[in-house]
């Protein structure tokens, strides 16, 4: 069925792409995928909602169930090319099942569980605008903290670090955004080991209308080098399509998420608001 899904998301996106109208700027919210453009000097971005998710797995805890997250999100402009940005929120889990796993007898009994989001602290840098032909291009170095401990059965209590190269183009009425790189990602069951994964995604905004945006996107991971995927670093992949409205400094969102591994939601849904301006 997801596969099903996936194929027609894709076509819906390639023929919105060549129909749409206007023009789409280079934004992040609710995307995973991100723009080289950065926010701007002395500017601030904030944004914040809500996305719930069915029948997620939590293969190193054993749990599954319904997935609410509040992420949050401040991104600071430190020059004309440079971007600091830290993400974090709060989650919950009302928990559907419990199976033998690794770290199972860490998780106390009840049908509910909550914990921090792991906090992510991210430098982006564009290397260099876009041109007629030339797409605008960026890096991101991110480091992921383990603030969510395993006890709650939400976190790994690991430290993870992704470098990508971004990517973005606008033609015409659409903007088309794609980043690729790695992950080193902390071994769950012993701390002396490490896994490398491929990350990366594709994305694509539309403009009906100055104001608003349809955007959509594929994004995931997938572990380098193993046959079976180490525990806590499984495959990951979701499939985003949204709408945005603008009015002045404040950004409304509201959307879809399908995932396409069985980490991720069969189907969930997430709004959010952004607000960005000048520090000084």
């Amino acid at each position: 069925m997801r596969p099903a899904v996936l194929s027609r998301f894709v076509t819906c996106a390639i023929a919105m792409a060549i129909g749409a109208g206007g023009h789409a700027e280079a934004q992040q919210r609710p995307l995973i995928t991100q723009d080289p453009e950065v926010i701007g000097d002395g500017r601030l971005l904030v944004e914040s909602g809500v996305e719930v998710g069915s029948n997620i797995l939590y293969p190193v805890s054993g749990l599954t169930g319904d997935h609410v997250a509040l992420p949050l999100g401040v991104s600071v402009g430190l020059g004309t090319v440079t971007e600091l940005q830290i993400v974090s929120g709060y989650q919950w889990l009302a928990i559907d099942r419990r199976d033998f796993a690794p770290l199972d007898f860490r998780v106390e009994p009840g049908g509910r569980t909550s914990d921090v989001i792991d906090v992510t602290l991210a430098m982006k840098v564009r290397v260099c605008g876009e041109g007629v032909r030339r797409p605008a291009v960026g890096l991101r170095f991110a480091t992921e903290l383990p603030n969510a401990s395993n006890e709650s059965g939400l976190g790994l209590d690991t430290l993870n670090f992704v470098g990508t190269i971004l990517v973005g183009k606008t033609v015409g009425a659409f903007r088309l955004v794609g980043n690729a790189g790695l992950a080193l990602l902390s071994d769950v069951l012993q701390g002396s080991l490490q896994h490398d994964a491929a990350v990366g995604g594709v994305s694509v905004a539309f403009a009906l209308r100055p104001s608003v945006d349809l955007v959509g996107e594929l994004a995931g991971r997938q572990v380098l080098f193993a046959d079976r995927p180490p525990i806590g670093a499984e495959p990951r992949g979701q499939v985003r399509a949204a709408v945005r409205y603008t009015r002045g400094a404040w950004r409304g969102d509201a959307g879809l998420i399908i995932g396409t591994t069985r980490q991720d939601p069969d189907i969930g849904l997430s709004v959010g608001l952004t607000w960005i301006g000048q520090m000084r």
